[in-house]
């Protein structure tokens, strides 16, 4: 679906009227970076550059947002004819996605005449912040549930439908087996599951009669046992499973309230005893990493488990300090100084370090540098044209082989003591050095 080129800050608009009357036009390059980690957070992993691609690739402006643009005296008419007829015509380098980044870092890199480069400064940011934060987070559900099946749950609560998608495709790339939103399911191709709400249980009569419909129309479905009384809704399950004349083919309970851990005991041991040790137990309610990591470490027999609102709004950390920032222009190099919000000037690339495996350190250098370890950033658009396609099933694979060369520090749920170690080159220390002193003497 088309996203229009009005999904911008007024002004982007505004500098690139500017640039145009002030006939700048030359070649920038703009990249998009995060200056630290939350607190509770020891990397983020690259998401979401294939929605930039896709905005990139269409990116035009129709009749009817030109002449919601002509009602603001700001703009002229000369101007709106050049939107008109704008198109992406730069290169963009990203890092591929899933791969973990780390403060300084560029994660999107874009070449471009300086009016389209800045123009998209606030799609690409919406998308590669929330998506790259989504899958951080979902990664570390994965991680706490040591194996165990997680689901995505949260569309309910997710802040906007496009949120809820983008949890649902961030959790399923981070090892996810799931989501239950459909439309996910078909945009990305995902699996999609689902059991049943309280609401069935309620609309029945009596519990017995919805298990025995549900299970009748859907005969290996999940049955939800919490909306009285757990154990008995499980000894409910039992009786089904001893009617004569069908065979019983549920395949798991659900658990949605309660003592979760303790819950789980008593049930195994009742499907054990009744000799359904194949009917599996899935978990939800209020869950995230913390205590997800917490039933496992204690023992609790649970398979799987449903994560939603604490998952799909990121609750423990929702945002960072992202920014889509000008390191070059007409081939000289951009810096900032503000106060704890250095920039170093000129056009970078990540080089990242392997000793037996595993990553070690990144030094982040001038582009045009040769530097030990394997250049992370890589071409996706040339000359407006995208040169890759962003494949879910491949950032997927991709994700789970660079955690897997993570120190198991990194991928811990608790901070780490030992950050991982990014640092700049000494060309473009000498960089920053000279131009900081080039401003000094006003020159």
């Amino acid at each position: 679906m088309r996203t229009s080129p009005l999904f911008t800050d007024l002004y982007e608009l505004t500098m690139a009227q500017a640039y145009a009357s002030e006939q700048m036009d030359e070649r920038a390059v703009f990249e998009l970076t995060f200056r630290k980690l939350p607190a509770n957070r020891n990397y983020i992993a690259a998401a979401g550059i294939g929605d930039v691609i896709d905005f990139l690739s269409d990116f035009h402006f129709e009749d009817r947002e030109l002449d919601y643009l002509g009602q603001y005296k700001e703009f002229s008419k000369a101007f709106l004819e050049r939107l008109k007829n704008l198109r992406f015509t730069g290169d963009v380098y990203a890092l591929p996605e899933g791969t973990p980044v780390f403060p300084n870092e560029p994660i999107v890199q874009m070449v471009a005449p300086i009016i389209e480069a800045q123009l998209m400064e606030t799609l690409v940011l919406n998308q590669v912040h929330f998506q790259s934060l989504a899958l951080a987070k979902a990664a570390r559900v994965v991680e706490a549930a040591g194996g165990r099946g997680i689901v995505d749950f949260g569309s309910r609560r997710a802040h906007g439908t496009d949120a809820a998608l983008k949890v649902a495709r961030a959790t399923y790339l981070a090892g996810g087996s799931g989501t239950s939103n459909v439309l996910a399911g078909q945009l990305y191709g995902i699996p999609v599951f689902g059991t049943m709400a309280h609401s069935y249980v309620q609309a029945h009569d009596c519990e017995t009669a919805s298990f025995e419909a549900f299970a009748g129309l859907y005969p290996e479905t999940t049955i939800l046992v919490d909306t009285y009384d757990t154990f008995e809704g499980v000894r409910k399950v039992i009786e089904l499973s001893r009617k004569p004349g069908r065979s019983f083919r549920v395949q798991a309970i659900r658990l949605d309230s309660g003592d979760l851990g303790a819950l789980a005991c008593g049930a195994r041991k009742m499907l054990d005893e009744a000799g359904l040790r194949h009917v599996t137990i899935f978990a939800s309610s209020g869950l995230d990493e913390y205590e997800i990591q917490r039933l496992v470490n204690s023992g609790a027999p649970i398979d799987a488990f449903g994560v939603g609102t604490r998952l799909a709004v990121m609750e423990d950390a929702s945002h960072l300090d992202m920014a889509y920032k000008l390191v070059e222009y007409g081939g000289k190099g951009r810096l900032k100084l503000s106060p704890g919000k250095v920039l170093y000037p000129g056009r970078k690339q990540v080089f990242r370090q392997s000793e037996n495996g595993c990553v070690v350190r990144d030094v982040v250098g001038r582009f045009d540098e040769q530097l030990p370890g394997k250049p992370l950033l890589q071409p996706v658009m040339q000359r407006g044209a995208p040169i890759t396609h962003v494949k879910l099933e491949e950032s997927r694979q991709r994700f789970q082989s660079e955690l897997a060369s993570l120190p198991s520090h990194l991928r811990a749920l608790q901070p780490s003591t030992t950050p991982y170690p990014v640092s700049f080159s000494e060309c473009l220390e000498r960089d920053l050095q000279r131009i900081r002193i080039k401003l000094a003497h006003g020159t």
